[in-house]
């Protein structure tokens, strides 16, 4: 548009110093010439739009938004028209307690009253894009800081309505996915209505108060302590089940010894022994005994 109300100007120009009796005349031809080149220019670009990859572009004339959209590439439009950029790829949004690392500068992180009325602190993070065929409505309906008018409060905002319902020691540990299911399938609804798409959502963190950090740890050590304590008795059962068996092995055997050696078993046993020191190198001295007892064996090295 620029290039053509320049063009306009000086086309106007030249007709009004065309008059052969002003000193200008003479540049009269040229300057129509450049006006009507800067106006052919102008209504090229005009009319001509670029949209690049994963982009769609809205047109909106006066004010009015057309339903159709401009996809990738070049699209020709009305030169009166002005086109609104939206870009459809995957976008996230990230809020967090850590300076500068989240897309707000400074603590964005949520702050949430869980169902025992502690105070939890939750950074997060979503994934989302724009569906390209609901572009016109969000420009119509949003605008385009539709980030900080639906991403932004929908997710604080469900996040704060569905903690109520945990408790802090819940969030921070064993409910802390159905947490986030809960919570997904609450802003993805949302995101719905409004032509945004929800991909994923990350809960990086959370953090509890120090007095309900102090209690976990109290309860894990106190667990540790449990399942060790567990561990020692399980091994002195084993252990005592074991002396157990020995002791009734040993009595089973003296049992049998008692009951089921003789006389004659118990000397054929002496002669062995007397035999095994017969070979021994050693010096020895061997006193047989005259009776039906075991012999009496005194040795000497």
């Amino acid at each position: 548009m620029f290039f053509i109300f320049i063009g306009v100007i000086l086309f106007i120009a030249s007709r009004a110093i065309s008059n052969p009796n002003l000193v200008f005349s003479k540049y009269a031809n040229s300057l129509r010439i450049v006006a009507i080149v800067l106006f052919l220019l102008g209504i090229s670009t005009s009319v001509i739009k670029q949209v690049n990859a994963g982009e769609v572009g809205v047109q909106s004339i006066f004010g009015k938004v057309q339903n159709q959209t401009l996809t990738s590439g070049l699209n020709f439009i009305n030169p009166i028209a002005t086109v609104t950029i939206f870009d459809t790829k995957t976008q996230n949004y990230t809020m967090s307690g850590v300076h500068d690392e989240g897309d707000k500068s400074g603590d964005d992180a949520i702050r949430v009253l869980t169902a025992d009325g502690l105070e939890v602190v939750v950074d997060l993070t979503i994934l989302y894009r724009i569906l390209p065929s609901e572009t016109p409505r969000i420009l119509r309906e949003i605008g385009e800081d539709y980030r900080d008018k639906i991403v932004r409060p929908v997710t604080r905002t469900m996040i704060r309505d569905n903690a109520v319902y945990y408790d802090a020691v819940g969030l921070y540990s064993l409910k802390r996915n159905e947490f986030q299911n809960r919570i997904y399938a609450d802003i993805e609804k949302n995101f719905k209505k409004r032509g945004l798409v929800l991909e994923q959502l990350l809960i990086r963190n959370i953090n509890l108060p120090n007095s309900v950090k102090q209690t976990i740890e109290s309860k894990i050590n106190a667990e540790q302590d449990a399942q060790k304590m567990q561990f020692v008795l399980q091994k002195e059962k084993q252990e005592a089940e074991r002396k157990r068996v020995e002791a009734q092995g040993i009595a089973d055997y003296q049992k049998i010894l008692s009951t089921g050696l003789s006389d004659k078993q118990l000397q054929y046993e002496a002669i062995i022994a007397q035999k095994e020191l017969a070979k021994s190198p050693n010096a020895k001295v061997i006193i047989m005994g005259g009776g039906k007892s075991t012999p009496i064996i005194l040795g000497n090295n």
